[in-house]
């Protein structure tokens, strides 16, 4: 029995492996893109909200060292449009605010309250401790205490290094404030860096909403 044209272009695919996987790579590819596509030149029109500025070299190092010790694995920083978040937490998130995170920290993973507005809740001394041993403040707390950032100091070369490679990325880093890193961080631990970074957290939101 012969099977009209179309039909045996169907037959050949089948039969050949090799042409299947390609037209199906090709075909995942296209609504890849399809996706990816908007969603990428719409990330490029987000503009910083007001007051909005690129991490200081100490909360810039203490944002790698947020990444580096796993806690967005635990801690969303994402507060949703929904009443019973922005009455927990405060005002929602936007993307404006979130321009200069590279990788971005929302999410949905909460088995820790979410960080997004946690600047100045708390005293330096208490974020401090809280690092330090959680569960002499919080006794039902699970988190791991981050002894070893009390000691650990950091590489300025690095950290300016880093802001030269966000600058070609687009963060508006002048040449002075990349120059002046070193003395930003001269005396400084891991654990001095990490509780400014989480001292600034939806801190410039509230400033550009007032």
């Amino acid at each position: 029995m012969k099977f009209p044209i179309r039909y045996r272009h169907f037959e050949k695919i089948e039969k050949h492996a090799w042409l299947l996987g390609i037209l199906t790579a090709f075909m995942v590819s296209l609504g890849g893109l399809a996706e990816i596509t908007p969603l990428f030149m719409e990330a490029h029109r987000v503009q910083p909200a007001d007051h909005v500025q690129p991490y200081d070299p100490l909360r810039l190092a203490g944002r790698d060292i947020y990444v580096r010790e796993g806690c967005y694995l635990c801690h969303s920083q994402m507060v949703r449009q929904l009443r019973f978040e922005t009455q927990r937490y405060g005002a929602y998130s936007t993307a404006s605010e979130s321009v200069y995170d590279r990788p971005f920290q929302w999410g949905s993973k909460r088995t820790g309250p979410d960080l997004a507005r946690v600047g100045g809740k708390y005293t330096d001394a208490w974020q401090r401790k809280h690092l330090l041993a959680p569960r002499s403040l919080v006794p039902e707390s699970n988190m791991p205490a981050y002894p070893w950032l009390e000691e650990a100091t950091m590489d300025a070369e690095d950290i300016q290094a880093r802001m030269r490679a966000l600058r070609r990325l687009g963060d508006p880093y002048t040449d002075e404030q990349i120059a002046a890193a070193p003395q930003a961080l001269k005396g400084k631990t891991e654990l001095d860096a990490l509780v400014a970074y989480l001292q600034g957290l939806g801190t410039q939101r509230e400033a550009s909403d007032e």
